[in-house]
């Protein structure tokens, strides 16, 4: 039997004669239109729920089952082949985003192509190149006669970029076939292109709809207007009412439970390589905006938010429709800090809402589904220097602490349901246009990422203070 160092050297020597078969998967899986929130898809979902099972079948995992939910499947995958073994699960999703607008891609999102070393098509980043850099990493092992240094655990879903609706109903109902020591998510990113990072923290969601109703029926602007209030301009000034004019949060209740940011987390944010990364030139920006209280870095991954995401009401099309709408919405998502609750920041926002409708106008807030817990790794837990060591050895520069201003329900749920860790491992760039036309994932990344998945496994298996149960 081969010893832990000789399994590494020859999954390593796999990884790096396996380019040309990892890009053409990358190329299949992205061929399938997998959009999770689109009904009429439902059949690519579930195609995409097969592929991701039959490919986790050829990467050697002799257990594989296709988990159905209310909504999209669940994939779950075992390769336990050592009951002394500490195991890990490995976390991913197979569903996309919508790919509109279509006429801005230059190329059908669906249709994968290769250019300048990154293969553009919808999901290529998110997550579809995480979950292959898994499943590979694992087949390194098994393609050469091992098995990986751990039993691991593939639990890939098909609704996160709905929010995860009927994932915890899976980990409930599944517990002893999840169990597991320590969660690996291979839905994330890295800070830069070819810079490492290791993500610490991510926040939560909650997310609603906001109506404002006036007359019964849209009325004529010149008969009407002055004298019947006009639910756009009521929406307007609710929304208005939000923020403060520097930027600040002013429902009252929103930040209730938030905890000063720790010296810690502030000195570790302020230690990232920013002038390496100028994402202002790159979404067309001459400068940062938001509460002058908190650095730009610290408003978007360590603070609360709360946006407005599209606005709508009254006449649409081209000239002039003199109209009074009746009707007018807005979509409202927040993002949430630790200390923070779901239920909570929603019923804040339903008596800001209330306290500032003016008269005239009804105003109702929905909940709409999706909501997630904000997510803390302890900074010194162990796992995180096992996943620096190996990213350290392919990057070639040491990893630092980031924390994501997105949101990944199952990390939380992971620590609230079943006691384990989770620890963030995956290689996005923010470059990538995730969630926009042109989405793309680099090849060299791919390998990098793989490699490191590798390096990874077998830190872990070396260290087993890493796999310690959450608090």
């Amino acid at each position: 039997m081969d010893t832990l160092e000789t399994a590494l050297e020859k999954a390593l020597r796999h990884v790096a004669a396996s380019e040309e078969r990892y890009v053409a998967d990358l190329v299949d899986f992205v061929r399938i239109p997998s959009v999770s929130t689109d009904p009429e898809r439902g059949a690519d979902v579930a195609a995409a729920a097969r592929w991701t099972a039959a490919r986790m079948e050829r990467a050697g995992v002799p257990d594989v089952r296709v988990l159905p939910t209310e909504g999209h499947p669940v994939v779950v995958g075992r390769l336990h082949h050592d009951p002394s073994l500490p195991t890990v699960i490995v976390y991913g999703h197979y569903d996309v985003q919508p790919a509109e607008p279509l006429e801005l891609w230059h190329s059908p999102p669906f249709e994968p192509e290769v250019r300048d070393g990154k293969v553009y098509g919808r999901g290529a980043c998110d997550d579809k190149a995480g979950v292959l850099t898994a499943m590979h990493a694992v087949e390194a092992y098994t393609a050469t006669g091992a098995m990986p240094p751990l039993n691991v655990t593939f639990l890939i879903e098909g609704e996160e970029e709905i929010g995860s609706p009927n994932l915890v109903e899976v980990l409930r109902e599944h517990a002893d076939l999840l169990k597991a020591d320590l969660a690996i998510s291979a839905d994330g990113g890295i800070f830069g292109v070819g810079i490492p990072s290791v993500t610490v923290g991510s926040r939560g969601l909650v997310g609603a709809e906001l109506v404002v109703e006036g007359a019964a029926t849209d009325l004529h602007s010149g008969m009407y207007g002055g004298a019947v209030a006009n639910p756009l301009t009521a929406l307007a000034r609710i929304v208005a009412s939000f923020h403060d004019d520097e930027g600040r949060v002013v429902v009252e209740g929103f930040e209730d439970g938030v905890p000063p940011l720790s010296p810690q987390v502030r000195e570790a944010i302020a230690a990232l390589p920013l002038e390496e990364v100028d994402e202002l030139s790159q979404i067309g920006l001459d400068d940062w905006w938001g509460d002058p209280d908190y650095t730009p870095e610290e408003r978007r991954t360590v603070r609360p938010t709360l946006e407005v995401n599209g606005i709508g009401g009254g006449y649409q099309g081209a000239g002039v429709k003199t109209v009074l709408p009746n009707r007018a919405f807005a979509k409202i998502t927040c993002r949430l800090v630790v200390g923070q609750e779901p239920e909570a920041v929603f019923a804040a926002l339903q008596r800001h809402v209330e306290r500032h409708t003016p008269p005239g106008v009804r105003a109702s807030l929905t909940l709409l589904p999706g909501s997630g817990r904000p997510y803390q790794m302890p900074l010194d837990h162990p796992a995180l220097a096992v996943a620096s060591e190996a990213m350290a050895a392919v990057f070639g520069r040491e990893p630092f602490p980031v924390w994501t201003g997105g949101t990944v329900p199952v990390a939380e749920q992971f620590q609230s349901e079943m006691g384990i860790w989770c620890l963030y491992f995956a290689f996005g760039e923010p470059d990538t246009n995730v969630h926009a036309p042109n989405e793309f994932y680099r090849v060299k990344t791919l390998m990098q990422g793989t490699e490191s998945t590798v390096r990874l496994l077998a830190g872990l298996a070396r260290r087993p203070e890493a796999l310690q149960p959450a608090a």
